[in-house]
């Protein structure tokens, strides 16, 4: 009987901790080992091109290079990438952004201990893995809002306390232009209020002010 191939694994996370507890948790599965480990997505890129592991568990946000880019940078050069992100966020545009990168998986960190493994032998065999809390999280969000590259910077000014005013001055446009642009905006949050507005789009991950995992 031919023995099973063992899944050689890449750990990226900004924290120490939650590295060695992966590295642990692996260690105990007799067809996984972690070949390495990294703490920023340029790291991760690095780090996949010495060692080319069969999965990646990827971390979204963390200093410098985040998750997604790295995400981007490895599958642009090795197209079969296999990436797991697992994460703390589960914000529906977090979702959606991960897995237009090519993540095969999105799994929350509160996950049960087996069904990480169960991800990382499904994504190994070339298979999605999308929990029913993460498909539902999608399903409860659509269809998908498209704030315009324009809304999402005067979402962001909103953000930094600015008024108005101050908003159209920093983006060289019109007052009432500004107004436009907030109340489509509201409309596509469904909120009624600039705070209301802030908070929804952070929570579902449009927004990425001040984010740690």
């Amino acid at each position: 009987m031919t023995k099973s191939k063992t899944i050689r694994i890449l750990c990226v996370d900004d924290h120490a901790v939650v590295r060695e507890g992966l590295m642990a948790m692996i260690s105990t599965q007799a067809d996984m080992t972690v070949v390495a480990e990294a703490g920023d997505g340029q790291t991760a890129y690095e780090k996949f091109r010495e060692y080319e592991p069969d999965v990646v568990l990827m971390d979204l946000s963390m200093p410098g290079s985040g998750g997604i880019e790295a995400i981007n940078r490895i599958r642009d050069e090795f197209p079969a990438a296999r990436v797991i992100v697992l994460t703390t966020y589960e914000g529906d545009e977090d979702i959606h952004r991960a897995l237009e990168a090519g993540a095969q998986a999105y799994l929350l960190k509160n996950m049960a201990r087996q069904e990480l493994v169960q991800a990382i032998r499904k994504v190994q065999a070339g298979e999605k893995y999308i929990p029913y809390s993460v498909a539902a999280r999608l399903a409860e969000h659509t269809p998908r809002v498209a704030l315009s590259p324009r809304e999402l910077a005067v979402l962001k000014l909103i953000a930094d306390g600015l008024r108005n005013k101050e908003i159209g001055d920093r983006l060289k446009i019109a007052e009432d232009t500004v107004k436009v642009h907030i109340k489509n905006i509201f409309g596509k949050l469904n909120v009624i209020d600039r705070t209301q507005a802030v908070v929804t789009a952070t929570e579902r991950g449009i927004l990425q002010l001040h984010r740690s995992e």
